[in-house]
């Protein structure tokens, strides 16, 4: 009983990784297609989905599975505790990168605006922690983790600005409003991703030490301690 449990557990961690890799691939397509301008490179992104939404389907159904049939316990109940609230984490950054390429569709359909957007570096920063994220989930990585949570505030301030920009720009040339409002839209679908990415990093946290971090607290076995 004990080794098929854990076969099984070896078989879902497998599958989040794969799942992960995946989502991480099609953010990365759809933050390009908004620097490209590429739309063809947007409809794969939509297209890639489906298989996002398939495998996090799939993924529910094994934890819902192991949990029926072995009822884990102590770490392994743990495990699949978070790979069921990374798999709903992965699913919803990937609807944000379908969201992202459908603005990148309409962008690139019309002119551009008067105003200008720099979205690297909360580009890069975003997938800084999106890839730091998956990486302390391979590598059950909690100083990792940690470092990812810490960044959320820059990420936060550059979504700030660039939606001040936005409505600056709106209030300057009202009649470019619906192609600005896709530009702020596409900052918000950043930042929305920044703290998914988070919330991945604070399951890991709670997968290797049991530990749960949120909303600025952190609680150990039932009790909330200093942070």
């Amino acid at each position: 009983m004990v080794v098929h449990l854990q076969k099984e557990i070896e078989k879902l961690k497998k599958n989040i990784l794969y799942l992960a890799a995946v989502v991480e691939e099609n953010v990365r397509r759809a933050v390009r297609s908004i620097e490209t301008r590429d739309s063809k490179l947007a409809e794969k992104v939509i297209e890639v989905d489906l298989e996002i939404d398939r495998r996090e389907v799939w993924i529910e159904e094994d934890c819902l599975k192991i949990l029926a049939l072995h009822q884990p316990v102590a770490i392994d109940l743990r495990f699949i505790t978070a790979v069921l609230k990374l798999n709903n984490d992965l699913e919803r950054i990937g609807d944000l990168a379908v969201n992202i390429a459908e603005r990148s569709i309409y962008l690139s359909s019309t002119e551009r605006t008067d105003a200008t957007f720099d979205y690297r570096p909360m580009i890069q920063k975003t997938e800084a922690m999106l890839n730091e994220s998956l990486n302390a989930l391979v590598n059950m990585n909690p100083q990792l983790a940690r470092k990812v949570c810490e960044a959320d505030d820059d990420v936060d301030e550059m979504e700030r600005r660039i939606v001040a920009h936005a409505e600056e720009a709106i209030r300057k040339n009202p009649e470019q409003a619906d192609r600005l409002l896709h530009h702020m839209f596409v900052a918000r679908h950043l930042e929305r991703i920044a703290d998914h990415a988070t919330n991945i990093a604070e399951d890991v946290i709670y997968m290797v030490e049991g530990e749960i971090v949120r909303h600025g607290i952190k609680i150990r076995d039932g009790r909330q301690e200093p942070r």
